[in-house]
């Protein structure tokens, strides 16, 4: 079976565009019981990235990097290295990609 990896870059404080949308610990709780609802999440492995925490991985180093230099809106949501949502994630768009890369629906 093929493993997914779901990475979520956030920060406690909710970001200056996105005043009124929920923080990014609240969102990758809500994403992990959205996509549990429609798909079979054996496959689905979750990571939580604080950008205002030390990195211990070069990848997640780079990316925090790349957030603040491109002034890039968070939480952002990363499917097998796919940039899918910036600011307030669309499942929809998720979904898309859970699609393409395989992931079975709940039967």
């Amino acid at each position: 079976m093929k493993k997914v990896i779901i990475t979520i870059y956030g920060a406690e404080q909710i970001c200056a565009s996105c005043v009124g949308a929920p923080g990014s610990k609240d969102t990758f709780e809500w994403l992990q019981a959205a996509i549990g609802r429609k798909y079979e999440d054996d496959g689905i492995e979750y990571e939580y990235i604080d950008i205002n925490q030390t990195q211990e991985m070069r990848k997640h180093r780079q990316f925090v990097n790349r957030i603040f230099e491109e002034d890039l809106f968070y939480p952002i949501v990363i499917v097998n290295e796919e940039m899918v949502a910036e600011g307030i994630p669309r499942l929809k768009t998720i979904y898309q990609a859970l699609d393409k890369n395989g992931i079975a629906l709940r039967s």
